[in-house]
C-alpha cells in the first residue's frame, strides 16, 4: 500500500520541491534505538493541546527535539539560532541577548522599544512570555520545541497574528532519568545544559534543570581620546562577553489516577554585552559591510554592559473526570535589569559633520521591575470519539517600570548642544481577557473538520512619570503623560483534513487573527509626544499536504499560503533614531513552505526545507523618515520621497516587509559508521541559505541582506549502550561576516556571530 502511494506521489513531490526552487529544514527526531532501520520515527505535537501525530493536525507545525536543538546551540548561541532552521521562521536582535524579535511568515516587529508589542508569541511549558525580555528567557533541558505558522487564537495564551513558538520542557518521570550536554571552545565559549530527575516517593517525582553559557570577551575597544562620559579608555578584549546561569526546579505529584499537580519554579542571572553598532562599516551605495567584527571605537557606554535576573513559578492543575479533563494553569513571572550602549557605534570625533565632531550618544534602557501575572482554565472531552473539544479562559495582566535615558551630540538648524540629560521614566500596564473554544468532528474515516473561537479584550496604558530634557534638569516636554487604548475583537479558525490513504493527508485551513494596540512612549526621550498604533486584524488561508512515502523513508510536508493585514503596525525610526509607531492600510503576502526528512539507506539522515514568501505594503499614503545626520541623506534612497522640513520622507507603498526574508534554504545530512555492537562514527554538517532581506521600510543600495549563509559540522563517536556522545563541532565554520541589521542615520552594521570550534560531549541516564 505505502508503496504505490510513493509512486503516486512521486511526481508531485518533484514537482513541489522544483517550485521550492530547493529544500529545507525538516524537523524531526532521528532513530536512535534503530541504528540500521530505514522507517522514520513518528513526529508528536502538541500544537492543538493534545499529544497528536504530527501528519495529522491540520496547520502548519514544524517540531524540533530537544537534542537538535542541543547540537545547534553547543557555540552558546540562543533559541535566536533556529533562525533559518525552520521554513518560514525568523529572528534577530539589536538590543543584545536580552531582547529576541521573531518573524513567522514575514510578520514581525523592528521595534526596540522594552514594551513593544510583537505578532509572534512565545510559549514556555503552556506559559506565555509577552513581554520582549521575557521572551529571552532561555530554553533549556528541553523535550521539543514547535514552531505554529499562521494565526493562533483558539488554544494558546495571548492572541496572535503571526504564529507561536512553543517550547517544552522535560517533565518529571517516575523513573530516575537524566541527561546532560557541554561544550567548550573558542573565545572561551563555554556550556553545559543539563537535567535529572525521578520518583520520590509513590507518587511523587522531581526533576532538577540547570543551564550555564559563558563566553569571555573578544572585541577590542580602539578608541584613544577623551571620553564624552569619563567611562572608556582603550582596552583589548573588553566586549562581547556574556555569562548565562539558570535553574529550574519541577514536583509533580499524582496521588491517584485522576489528580496531576505540577509546580515549578525557575531563576535567571545573565550579564553580559549589548548589542555592537559598528558605525561607518556601510559606505553609501554599497551593501558590503567594511568594518573588522572584533574591534569598535566607543568613546561612551562604558563598554555596553547589559544584566538581567527574573524568576517565575507555575502550578499546572489537571483532573480526569473520566468524560473531560479539567485543567488550571496559574502562573508568575518576573525580571529586571538594563541595557546600556554606545548607540551612535563609534567615537565621535572620527566622524565629523560641517567640521564638527558629530554624534556623542549613547542610551540606556533600565526594566526597574516587571510582573505578569496568568491564569488560564480549560475543559477537553477525553476519549477517542468522532466529536473532540476544548472551552476556556485566560486572564493576563501585566505592569513594568522603565527608565530612558539618552545623552547626545545633535545639530539643530539653529544651534549645536551637548545635551547629557535626556531621562524619562515611564510605567506601562497590559490587561487583557479572553474566552475560547474548539472542536473537531470526524465527519467520515478520512474527513476530519475543526473550528475555533476566541473573544478577546486587549487594554494598555502608558504613564509617563517623570521626564528630564536638559542639562538644568528640568521638563520642557510638552506630549501626552497618559495614553490608555483598548480593543475587543473575536478571532476565529476553521480548518479540515482529508486522510487520501495511510500514508498521505491534505488539509485546508482559514483563521482571523488579531493583535490589539500598542502605545510606543519612549520618543518622550527626544522631547517628543508618544505615537500609538491601532489594532491590527489578518485574514489567513493555506492549504497544505503531509506524507510519508518509498515505504516510510520520506516524510514530505508542504504548506502554500496566502494573507493579508489590515491596519497592519508598523515602526519607522525619526531622525533620532527613535522609534515611531503607525498604522499602514493594510499588508498582503503569500508564499509556499516545504520539510522533508529522507533515510535513502541505512546510517544516512538526510533533511531539507525550505521557504518562499512574497510580501507588499499596501499605502500610497504612508511616508517613513529615511537615514538622515543633520538633515543630511546619508544612503542611497531607491523609492519617491518628499521633504517636511528639514526631514526627507520616502514612500513605501509596494515595499515588502522589514525583517522578512525572500527565501530560506536549509540542508542537513548525518552519516553514521557502525564501530562495533553499539558504537558508531558519525559525521554531521547544516546549512542554510537566506534570500533577500530588506532591514527598514523603504529600499536603499544599503539596508538589505542577499545570500547569507552558514554551516555548522559535527564529527564524533556516539555509544548508544552507555548513553553517551563525544564530538568535535564548528558553527558557522567559514566564518561568514552576515549584516543582520543596521543604524539607518549612522551607517552602522550589525554581524553575525562569529566562527566558533570547540568540543562537546553528552550522555544520558535512564
Amino acid at each position: 500500500m505505502r508503496v504505490q502511494s510513493s509512486r503516486k506521489l512521486a511526481f508531485l513531490l518533484g514537482t513541489a520541491i522544483s517550485v521550492m526552487g530547493a529544500a529545507s529544514v525538516a524537523q524531526a527526531r532521528q532513530t536512535t534505538d534503530q541504528p540500521s532501520a530505514t522507517a522514520l520515527e513518528e513526529i508528536v505535537v502538541t500544537a492543538e493541546r493534545r499529544s497528536e501525530n504530527l501528519q495529522k493536525v491540520p496547520l502548519s507545525v514544524a517540531a524540533v527535539a530537544g537534542d537538535q536543538l542541543r547540537a545547534i546551540n553547543a557555540d552558546g548561541s540562543d533559541i535566536l539560532a533556529l533562525s533559518g532552521k525552520v521554513p518560514s521562521f525568523y529572528a534577530e536582535t539589536t538590543t543584545g541577548r536580552i531582547f529576541p524579535r521573531f518573524y513567522i511568515r514575514g510578520l514581525g516587529n523592528i521595534d526596540f522599544y522594552l514594551g513593544a508589542s510583537q505578532p509572534v508569541s512565545i510559549i514556555q511549558d503552556d506559559v506565555v512570555m509577552e513581554h520582549v525580555v521575557l521572551k529571552s528567557n532561555p530554553v533549556f533541558d528541553m523535550n521539543q520545541v514547535e514552531v505554529l505558522r499562521g494565526p493562533q487564537g483558539s488554544l494558546f495564551g495571548r492572541n496572535t497574528t503571526a504564529g507561536i513558538v512553543k517550547s517544552d520542557t522535560i517533565r518529571p518521570s517516575d523513573t530516575y532519568q537524566g541527561r546532560m550536554s557541554a561544550s567548550y571552545g573558542t573565545y572561551g565559549t563555554t556550556t553545559f545544559d543539563g537535567g535529572v530527575g525521578g520518583p520520590i516517593a509513590p507518587g511523587l517525582m522531581f526533576r532538577a534543570s540547570v543551564l550555564y553559557q559563558h563566553r569571555d570577551n573578544w572585541v577590542d575597544n580602539t578608541y584613544t581620546g577623551a571620553s564624552a562620559d569619563g567611562t572608556v579608555s582603550p582596552k583589548k578584549d573588553a566586549m562581547g562577553r556574556f555569562t548565562e546561569k539558570d535553574a529550574r526546579l519541577q514536583i509533580l505529584a499524582k496521588p491517584n489516577d485522576k489528580l496531576s499537580v505540577l509546580a515549578s519554579a525557575h531563576a535567571r542571572d545573565y550579564s553580559g554585552t549589548s548589542t555592537l553598532f559598528l558605525r561607518g562599516a556601510l559606505t553609501k551605495g554599497s551593501n558590503d559591510p567594511t568594518a573588522p567584527r572584533d574591534q569598535v571605537a566607543y568613546d561612551e557606554a562604558n563598554n555596553n554592559p547589559q544584566a538581567y535576573k527574573g524568576e517565575g513559578a507555575a502550578l499546572h492543575i489537571d483532573y480526569d473526570f473520566g468524560p473531560v479533563t479539567l485543567t488550571s494553569i496559574s502562573a508568575y513571572e518576573s525580571t529586571h535589569g538594563y541595557s546600556r550602549g554606545d548607540t551612535d557605534g563609534g567615537a565621535a570625533a572620527n566622524f565629523p559633520v560641517n567640521g564638527v565632531p558629530n554624534g556623542f550618544g549613547q542610551s540606556m534602557g533600565r526594566l526597574r521591575d516587571l510582573d505578569q501575572i496568568t491564569q488560564e482554565i480549560r475543559l477537553a472531552s477525553n476519549g477517542a470519539g468522532k466529536l473532540k473539544w476544548q472551552v476556556g479562559g485566560l486572564y493576563f495582566d501585566q505592569s513594568d517600570l522603565t527608565d530612558f535615558y539618552q545623552r547626545g551630540y545633535f545639530l539643530l538648524p539653529t544651534s549645536a548642544g551637548y545635551n547629557p540629560n535626556n531621562w524619562v521614566a515611564l510605567s506601562d500596564l497590559n490587561t487583557s481577557w479572553a474566552v475560547f473554544g474548539q472542536a473537531s468532528y470526524q465527519l467520515t474515516d478520512k474527513l476530519t473538520v475543526t473550528g475555533g473561537l476566541r473573544d478577546t479584550y486587549d487594554a494598555k496604558k502608558t504613564i509617563l512619570l517623570k521626564t528630564s530634557n536638559n542639562a538644568a534638569n528640568v521638563s520642557t516636554y510638552g506630549g501626552r503623560r497618559y495614553v490608555r487604548l483598548s480593543d475587543q475583537q473575536v478571532s476565529w479558525d476553521l480548518s479540515a483534513n482529508y486522510q487520501v490513504n495511510p500514508d498521505v493527508s491534505v488539509y485546508a485551513r482559514a483563521a482571523k487573527g488579531f493583535r490589539g494596540p500598542t502605545i510606543q512612549g519612549r520618543s518622550a526621550v527626544f522631547n517628543s509626544d508618544f505615537t500609538t498604533a491601532n489594532s491590527e486584524t489578518i485574514l489567513s488561508y493555506e492549504a497544505g499536504v503531509k506524507s510519508f512515502l518509498f515505504d516510510n523513508k520520506l516524510r514530505f510536508n508542504a504548506t502554500a499560503f496566502t494573507y493579508t493585514v489590515s491596519d497592519i503596525q508598523l515602526n519607522g525610526n525619526d531622525s533620532n533614531g527613535n522609534g515611531v509607531l503607525f498604522n499602514a492600510d493594510k499588508a498582503k503576502a503569500y508564499g509556499v513552505e516545504a520539510d522533508l526528512e529522507w533515510r535513502p539507506v541505512r546510517n544516512l539522515l538526510i533533511t531539507g526545507g525550505a521557504s518562499y514568501l512574497h510580501s507588499k505594503i499596501e499605502d500610497k499614503r504612508v511616508y517613513a523618515q529615511v537615514c538622515a545626520l543633520n538633515g543630511v541623506v546619508v544612503c542611497t534612497v531607491e523609492n519617491p520621497t518628499i521633504k517636511v522640513g528639514a526631514n526627507t520622507f520616502a514612500q513605501i507603498d509596494g515595499q515588502p516587509l522589514p525583517n522578512a526574508p525572500k527565501y530560506n534554504l536549509n540542508f542537513t545530512a548525518r552519516y553514521d559508521i557502525p564501530v562495533g555492537a553499539d558504537g558508531k562514527l558519525f559525521a554531521a554538517t547544516d546549512w542554510n541559505v537566506q534570500g533577500y532581506t530588506n532591514f527598514v521600510l523603504y529600499k536603499t543600495k544599503e539596508f538589505y541582506a542577499k545570500g547569507n549563509f552558514e554551516g555548522g559540522l559535527k564529527l564524533g563517536y556516539e555509544n548508544m549502550a552507555q548513553g553517551y556522545e563525544i564530538a568535535v563541532f564548528g558553527r558557522n565554520i567559514t566564518n561568514e561576516k552576515n549584516l543582520k541589521g543596521v543604524i539607518e542615520n549612522y551607517m552602522a552594521a550589525v554581524y553575525n556571530e562569529p566562527r566558533i570550534v570547540g568540543v562537546s560531549i553528552s550522555a544520558k541516564l535512564n
